[in-house]
């Protein structure tokens, strides 16, 4: 096995970016991602500790070559622990970058705690300006709570602020011009993201879902979109467009039909301390029980290493005999 101080895969692929699921829990149903019931949520001992999310989180940084760090759920800021987990990672030597992905429930109150603690930034998912559009996506009336969260971000500095949204056919597929010109209006960077077969229910379809293609289609519409480029992109997921010569910029992740796994960089860890080496993995690591066992900082870098080296490339979204992970996206930190 190649690099010893970084993340390898045997594709070349470097993982500098690691996706930090801080808990399996969420007050928000959306449809593409679980049932109205909810799931049956991670037993409090099974969940990684604070002290034992930032020992990971810095042996990756210090041993492993991770440069920036992403907290992500379930929803992160329902973690009692988060503004003490953010100040934390702020102190390590060599300091990651630092974001966090929330659905904005809660974010007016703890953005100004999140920002002195060390947050660079974060990113909001809202799929609708309409709050009774909302409320049939997310089941929940909480439309008001997550505007007035995302201005509470921005009023914070954590910027920029970019907002997610999931397009889904016949409740929300005709607001992609909508949503530009209010993510323009507000400084917002508007992400379109396809949507991926990671729902707990495994109701996905890929016929019928709203398509990149889709979405530049319609924005286009009322926008004039100038591509970037490869080069601007690099291994970020969204393929960019300057809207009317910028300098707002839109996002479009394509992840079903214009994959980006050949230039991956990321590594994930669950909730409960196991390592995904991609989203749609059938496999996982787990770390936790090495953590547990009073393993040396050597030897959870050495299975971390390990289970990257063995990462696969791609997600395989494109072959007849995929086969949908076992965990919905909220337990392994979409």
């Amino acid at each position: 096995m190649e690099g010893a101080h970084v993340l390898i895969d045997t594709y070349g692929r470097v993982a500098t970016d690691l996706r930090v699921s801080l808990t399996d829990r969420c007050n928000l149903r959306c449809t593409y991602c679980m049932p109205e019931e909810g799931l049956q949520w991670l037993a409090k001992p099974d969940l990684l500790t604070d002290d034992e999310i930032v020992r990971l989180i810095d042996i990756a940084v210090r041993q492993l070559g991770i440069t920036e760090v992403r907290f992500t759920g379930g929803e992160p800021l329902l973690r009692p622990g988060l503004v003490g987990i953010v100040e934390r990672v702020a102190a390590l030597e060599p300091r990651p970058q630092m974001s966090l992905t929330t659905n904005g429930i809660g974010l007016r109150r703890t953005a100004p705690a999140l920002k002195a603690a060390g947050l660079d930034r974060v990113n909001v998912s809202l799929d609708t300006l309409r709050p009774d559009v909302f409320k049939t996506l997310t089941r929940r009336d909480r439309h008001k709570d997550v505007i007035e969260g995302l201005e509470a971000a921005r009023e914070a500095g954590l910027n920029p602020v970019k907002v997610n949204t999931v397009l889904m056919p016949g409740l929300n597929d005709d607001e992609a011009p909508d949503l530009l010109a209010w993510a323009v209006e507000h400084d917002y960077e508007l992400r379109f993201i396809e949507q991926m077969p990671l729902d707990a229910q495994h109701g996905w379809k890929r016929e019928g879902m709203v398509t990149a293609g889709d979405i530049l289609t319609s924005l286009r519409t009322r926008f004039e979109l100038t591509e970037e480029g490869s080069e601007k992109r690099g291994a970020a997921p969204a393929e960019r467009w300057l809207v009317d010569g910028g300098p707002h910029r839109v996002g479009v992740i394509a992840s079903v039909t214009r994959p980006f796994c050949s230039a991956c960089d990321r590594t994930r860890l669950t909730a409960d301390g196991q390592v995904r080496t991609c989203l749609f993995a059938q496999e996982e690591t787990d770390l936790r029980a090495a953590l547990r066992s009073d393993a040396p900082d050597e030897e959870i870098a050495r299975i971390w290493k390990l289970a990257m080296w063995g990462k696969k490339a791609g997600a395989g979204l494109d072959d007849p005999s995929f086969v949908q992970p076992q965990r919905p996206m909220s337990a392994i930190g979409g």
